[in-house]
């Protein structure tokens, strides 16, 4: 078969070839603007049930390794690119992208016009869509597609969210000697709250000092304060934060107990736990090249984001304080609290793929702890 559809659900539909495993695939389609990073993206969780297109025209020149990877496995439901390469190029490369999608399964096209594509999804917004290059008839597939739900309303994290607790093991990559231990004293004792976390913000999370035990979305407020830790940490995911009430609940009875840093769903869902309201993007942020500024600095840090949801700002409660907008449109990118220790960001500092203009903010987290921790 050389012919694969992309089949979006409004009727528009894009032909192509075959890329990555043969088959189906459907999910809300989204695009992202990074040059680089397409396997850190692959496997972020925040990408369940999602199709990605890629907006850079050549993608996978670099290869896969067994390095690059962001969490267990790949997440993202289909992948568009406009020209998949054939040749891998890189040191550190150990298959090609074609093949990797294929051992994991994942269904691609590649071919078609992706500025036109992403243009469609500007204008329009994101929609579900199916990816074929089995097949499958372009009139089935447009009936099928028509009749698929976006993610509003639609709880993703189960999906992703790890099964039991486990203890993160593993500090920031180093040529020469790749993931190793930080090295780091541990100083603190940090429980994060698995909505489907990117590895890179755990190893950033050790390589200031912490020990960081991760536990499922499901986890109670009781369960983790069993844990006693010095710090609670909220992860990025996947999907609608309103559905995820049940991590909602446990935020809000930690509040106040403990400090909390949240990145991305966590940031929405800090909020939700605090009173405030969310609500989805025309097309969302996806990419690595996304303008941030410090409210209190007026700095703008170029930072990677991945999210579909955002928070009103209109529903902040008073005790909250926007401390960074997105200068593409003016959202809420960070909060924190004019009276308790905790702050989030909608951003992602820890990239993989992107900038590493944000790191800092993991130091604030440490300050947090420690100032904290003296004051007790």
């Amino acid at each position: 078969m050389s012919r694969a559809y992309l089949v979006l659900s409004d009727g528009r539909f894009f032909p192509g070839k075959p890329f990555g495993a043969t088959g189906v695939t459907s999910g809300e389609i989204v695009f992202n603007t990074s040059m680089m990073g397409y396997q850190e993206i692959l496997t972020d969780p925040s990408y369940d049930g999602q199709i990605v297109t890629m907006t850079y025209p050549l993608i996978g020149n670099v290869g896969v390794n067994a390095e690059d990877v962001e969490s267990r496995r790949v997440f993202a439901s289909g992948f568009v690119v406009k020209e998949g390469s054939g040749v891998a190029s890189s040191w550190r490369q150990e298959r090609s992208l074609d093949e990797y999608l294929k051992e994991s399964g994942i269904v691609g096209i590649q071919g078609i016009d992706t500025r036109a594509l992403t243009r469609h999804i500007r204008l329009l917004g994101s929609m579900p869509g199916i990816i074929a290059s089995d097949d499958s008839d372009i009139r089935d597939l447009k009936m099928r597609a028509a009749g698929l739900k976006g993610l509003e309303g639609v709880d993703c994290v189960r999906n992703v969210t790890c099964k039991e607790p486990f203890r993160w093991k593993g500090g920031l990559w180093k040529r020469g000697s790749g993931f190793s231990n930080s090295g780091h004293t541990r100083k603190f004792t940090v429980v994060a709250i698995d909505l489907g976390v990117k590895w890179n913000i755990l190893r950033h999370l050790e390589n200031i000092g912490c020990d960081v035990t991760v536990v499922p979305a499901t986890t109670s407020a009781a369960e983790i304060m069993k844990l006693e830790p010095d710090g609670v940490f909220l992860s990025n995911g996947p999907g609608d934060p309103a559905p995820v009430t049940y991590t909602a609940c446990a935020v809000r009875e930690l509040i106040g107990k403990k400090p909390v840093f949240g990145i991305c769903l966590g940031h929405q869902i800090l909020c939700i736990a605090l009173g405030a309201k969310t609500y989805k993007l025309k097309f969302g942020h996806h990419g690595g090249n996304q303008p941030v500024m410090d409210m209190s600095t007026g700095k703008v840090e170029i930072t990677s984001q991945n999210h579909n949801f955002a928070v009103d700002p209109d529903s902040i409660p008073d005790d909250l304080e926007i401390t960074h907008i997105n200068l593409n449109d003016n959202t809420v990118e960070g909060v924190c609290s004019k009276s308790l220790p905790l702050f989030s960001v909608q951003y992602h500092p820890e990239a993989s793929p992107g900038p590493h203009d944000a790191a800092y903010l993991f130091d604030r987290f440490a300050r947090m702890m420690r100032d904290n921790s003296t004051e007790s």
